[in-house]
C-alpha cells in the first residue's frame, strides 16, 4: 500500500505510516461486515348484516414517521464493511436514506432510526444525539433513541473516532458524517412534525430461500440439545410492525429480518443500499406507485437483526478457481487460501442477487403487512446504560466469576468470511498464533499483555487494540445497552453483529425478565434483536462458537463471555421495565467524544480537467436513436469529481425524463435513487473524468421519447482561489418502443 498523506503533525503521519504498513497485511479483511390496498379496515370480526358494529377503541400511540437522504460523497471515499482500500466509492446505484419512526403512548416517547450505512459508531451517535439536543432539548435522549444500521457494506465510511476503524477508513471524513449526521437528525424532524394518533399492528411469518449460515462448523459446536430446539441454524423468522392512523390508511411499517446486507460483493465501488435498502425501496413504491424514490409519503424499513453468521449468498462457498467445495473447517482453497473459496448468491451477478433477495424479503413483508390484525396495545418504555464491557462480571454458577476482556482480534480476523476473504495466509479456525505475523506485530505494535492472551484464550491474538491507545484508543470500552418496548413489543439494541444463537440466548432471557414482571404487561411478549445498534462492537457469539475461532469468534472482541455480560446487562435493562424502576438505574460512565487526535489521511480532490475543445456535460458517448423496453440506454459526459458538489442529499446526479406530446413538456420519472439507473464515475488520466449514466429501460415504460441528463460541479483555480462551478449534460432525444413493436 501506498503511503498516505495526513494532515496531522508531521509527528503523526510518521507513526501512521509505520502502522499502515504493519496494517497493510489484513486489511482487506477488516470487519466482514465486516397487492395490497393503500387503506385497511381496523381489525376484528365482520358484524351480521343490519348490526351496529361495536364502537373502534381509542387510539393507543401517537405515532410518526419520517425519511431523510443521508447519502454522501459517492466518489473516492472507502465504502465500510469489507475494508478493502481499493473500494472507494466511484458513482451511485441506489441512494441511501435514514427512516424514523415515533411512538408515543401519551406518558413516554421513544424513536427508532433505522440507517443504509454499515454500522451506527458511537461518534456518529454521540453527533446525533447532540444535534438532537440542539433542537429539542431533553426531548429526544439516549434513553429513547435508537439508531441502527442496516449493514449495507456499500455505504461511505469515515465516521469513526477510534483507531482501528479511521485507519480501515482513510480516517474521520466529516465528509462522510455530515450527511450522516444531517440525514439521520431530518428524519427524526420529519416524523416529529408527521406525529398524529393512530394504531400499531404486529405480524411475523418466514422467509424462505434468502439466508445459509456462513459458519455451520460454529453453530454445531453449541449443545445438541440447544441445537434441537431449533429447525434450522438461521432465524428466517421477519417481524412486522404496520402502522396506520385513525381511519386505517397505513403510513409506515417497521421490520428486522437477520441477513447480511452483501449481496453486492467486494468489487462493486457504487454507493447502495444493497438488498435491505431495495426492499425498503419495493415497499415503499409498492404503497406510493406514483411518487419518485425518496419521497413517497409511506415509509418502510427493513432493519437488521442477529445476522452475525447469515449470508444472503445462498449458493454457498465454492474454490473460484477450481468450482469444487471449500475446506469446511477453514473455508480455503488449496491453491488461493481462503480469497478463492467465496460464496455465491442467487443471482446471475451481485445485482441480480441483491434484486432477488429484496424481492423476497419485501414479497413477505408486503403479505405480513396486508395480513396484519394483531394489535399492539399498552404502554411505551425504553432502559439504556453505558457500560464499561472490558471489565464485566459474570458468575457462571454460584461460585465461579468470570469476565470480559480488553478488546482484541484473533488471528482468523484476518481471514475475513466466504463473503468476502482475505489476501494473505491466514484462515478461519486458526487456534494458534503465526511466528511470522506475531513478529511483526510485536516489532511495531507490542505484543499483547499475558494478561489479556490468557483472558481471550483460546484467541491467538493478532492485534491487542485494547492495549494500544496512539493517537486514540483503537475500541471502545464503554458501550451502549439499550431496550425500548411498545406494548408486549421490545427492542433490544445490540451494538454489533451477533450470531444465529447468541441472538436466541438473549432475546429468551429478555423475554423471561419481561414476562416476569408482577403487572403481567409482557405476557407472551414478542422480542426482537436491533443489530448494528448505537457503537460498533464487531462480534458476538456464544461461548461454544468461541472455541473454534471462525472469523466470528476471532472478531468477538471483548473474549469468551462477551454474550454471558451482554445477556447479564439486557437481562437487568428488561427487569427494571418489568418492574417500573427504569428511573433508578444509572446512566452509567459517559462515552469519550475525542476533539484532539482525529486524523484525516484522505487529500483533498484535485482541480478537474477536461478534454480540448469541450465543455463539462458535454456527451463524449451518445445513446442510440431507438431502444426497446428491457434495452440498456447509456451515455457518457466530460464530468467533475462528485466530491465537489459537496452535500449530495437531495439531490441528483441524473435525470432520466419523459416528453409530453400534450403539454410539450419534460417530465421527471427515473434520478439516481431510482433501482433502473446506475451512475458510474470514472476518474481518467490526469485530472479528467467521465460520468457514465445507465438506464435499465423498464418493460412497463410508456412508448415515448426521452433523455438523460446528468449534474454536478467542477473545480477549477481563479489565481490561488479554488472556484466550484455547476454544470449540467444532456443526451439526445431517443425514442423507446414497445417490446413488441415491428417495423
Amino acid at each position: 500500500m501506498a503511503a498516505r498523506k495526513c494532515c496531522a503533525l508531521s509527528t503523526l503521519e510518521v507513526m501512521l505510516t509505520v502502522v499502515f504498513v504493519a496494517m497493510t497485511a489484513v486489511s482487506v479483511a477488516l470487519i466482514s461486515i465486516m397487492a395490497t390496498p393503500t387503506t385497511n379496515t381496523c381489525p376484528g370480526p365482520t358484524p351480521p348484516p343490519g348490526s351496529t358494529p361495536p364502537p373502534a377503541p381509542e387510539p393507543s400511540f401517537l405515532i410518526g414517521v419520517g425519511r431523510a437522504d443521508c447519502t454522501g460523497p459517492p466518489a473516492e471515499i472507502p465504502l465500510m464493511g469489507y475494508a478493502n482500500p481499493q473500494q472507494t466509492a466511484a458513482g451511485i446505484h441506489t441512494r441511501l436514506f435514514s427512516r424514523a419512526f415515533i411512538m408515543d403512548d401519551g406518558r413516554r416517547r421513544v424513536v427508532f432510526v433505522s440507517v443504509d450505512v454499515g454500522m451506527i459508531s458511537q461518534r456518529l451517535r454521540l453527533e446525533v444525539l447532540e444535534a438532537l439536543q440542539a433542537k429539542y432539548g431533553k426531548r429526544y435522549r439516549q434513553d429513547n433513541v435508537i439508531l441502527s444500521g442496516t449493514h449495507t457494506h456499500s455505504g461511505p465510511a469515515g465516521y469513526f473516532q477510534y483507531t482501528l476503524f479511521m485507519l480501515s477508513s482513510k480516517g474521520y471524513l466529516k465528509s462522510s458524517v455530515q450527511p450522516l449526521v444531517k440525514g439521520i437528525v431530518k428524519s427524526i424532524e420529519r416524523a416529529h412534525d408527521s406525529v398524529r394518533p393512530g394504531r400499531i399492528y404486529k405480524n411475523r411469518g418466514r422467509v424462505d430461500a434468502s439466508s445459509v449460515n456462513r459458519s455451520p462448523h460454529s453453530y454445531r459446536n453449541n449443545p445438541r440439545d440447544e441445537q434441537n430446539r431449533y429447525e434450522e441454524n438461521v432465524d428466517k423468522d421477519i417481524v412486522l410492525l404496520k402502522f396506520t392512523d385513525l381511519d386505517g390508511d397505513g403510513i409506515g411499517m417497521l421490520s428486522w429480518f437477520a441477513v447480511h446486507a452483501v449481496s453486492m460483493k467486494t468489487t462493486n465501488r457504487l454507493v447502495s443500499g444493497d438488498n435491505m435498502g431495495y426492499a425498503a425501496y419495493l415497499m415503499e413504491k409498492h404503497k406510493n406507485p406514483a411518487a419518485l424514490p425518496g419521497q413517497a409519503a409511506f415509509v418502510a424499513a427493513f432493519s437488521s437483526s442477529n445476522l452475525g453468521d447469515v449470508s444472503p449468498n445462498i449458493r454457498g462457498p465454492h474454490c473460484v478457481n477450481s468450482g469444487l467445495a471449500c475446506d469446511y473447517l477453514n473455508s480455503s482453497c488449496p491453491d488461493g487460501g481462503t480469497k478463492e473459496c467465496q460464496a455465491f448468491g442467487p443471482g446471475g451477478d451481485m445485482f441480480d442477487s441483491t434484486r432477488i433477495i429484496a424481492h423476497n424479503i419485501f414479497t413477505k413483508a408486503r403479505e405480513l403487512y396486508a395480513s396484519a390484525v394483531e394489535e399492539v396495545t399498552g404502554f411505551v418504555h425504553s432502559a439504556h446504560q453505558w457500560i464499561n464491557m472490558t471489565d464485566v462480571t459474570v458468575y457462571i454458577n454460584d461460585t465461579h466469576a468470570v469476565s470480559t476482556c480488553k478488546p482484541a482480534l484473533g488471528h482468523s480476523f484476518a481471514a475475513g468470511t466466504t463473503d468476502g476473504g482475505g489476501d494473505l495466509n491466514f484462515t478461519q479456525g486458526a487456534v494458534e498464533g503465526d511466528p511470522f505475523w506475531d513478529g511483526i506485530r510485536d516489532a511495531l505494535l507490542g505484543e499483547p499483555s499475558n494478561q489479556t492472551q490468557e483472558c481471550h484464550r483460546p484467541k491467538p491474538i493478532l492485534f491487542s487494540t485494547g492495549e494500544m491507545k496512539w493517537p486514540l484508543p483503537w475500541h471502545p470500552e464503554i458501550i451502549d445497552v439499550q431496550i425500548l418496548t411498545v406494548g408486549s413489543v421490545a427492542v433490544a439494541a445490540v451494538p454489533g453483529e451477533i450470531t444465529t444463537m447468541a441472538g436466541r440466548r438473549l432475546r429468551e432471557a429478555v423475554q423471561q425478565e419481561l414476562e416476569s414482571g408482577p403487572s403481567g404487561a409482557f405476557l407472551d411478549a414478542d422480542v426482537v434483536i436491533a443489530g448494528l445498534s448505537n457503537v460498533y462492537t464487531h462480534y458476538i457469539t456464544t461461548y461454544e462458537e468461541y472455541q473454534l475461532q471462525r472469523y466470528e469468534g476471532a472478531s468477538t472482541i471483548y473474549g469468551p463471555h462477551t454474550l454471558s455480560a451482554y445477556v447479564l446487562k439486557f437481562a437487568e435493562l428488561a427487569r427494571a421495565i418489568a418492574q417500573d424502576r427504569v428511573e433508578g438505574l444509572p446512566a452509567g460512565p459517559r462515552p469519550p467524544f475525542f476533539q484532539k487526535n482525529l486524523f484525516n489521511l484522505l487529500p483533498a480532490a484535485s482541480t478537474d480537467s477536461k478534454p480540448p475543445n469541450s465543455s463539462f456535460g458535454d456527451v463524449l458517448q451518445q445513446v442510440l436513436p431507438v431502444y426497446r423496453q428491457g434495452d440498456l440506454a447509456s451515455v457518457t459526459f466530460v464530468a467533475g469529481n462528485p466530491r465537489h458538489s459537496g452535500d449530495v442529499r437531495d439531490q441528483s446526479f441524473v435525470a432520466v425524463e419523459t416528453h409530453d406530446k400534450t403539454s410539450d413538456r419534460w417530465t421527471l420519472v427515473h434520478t439516481d435513487a431510482s433501482w433502473e439507473t446506475r451512475f458510474h464515475w470514472l476518474k481518467g488520466s490526469g485530472r479528467q473524468s467521465n460520468a457514465t449514466v445507465e438506464w435499465r429501460i423498464p418493460p412497463n415504460a410508456a412508448a415515448a421519447s426521452y433523455r438523460i441528463k446528468h449534474f454536478g460541479h467542477y473545480k477549477s483555480m481563479k489565481g490561488l482561489r479554488p472556484v466550484i462551478t455547476p454544470y449540467q449534460g444532456t443526451s439526445d432525444v431517443f425514442r423507446v418502443l414497445d417490446t413488441f413493436y415491428s417495423k
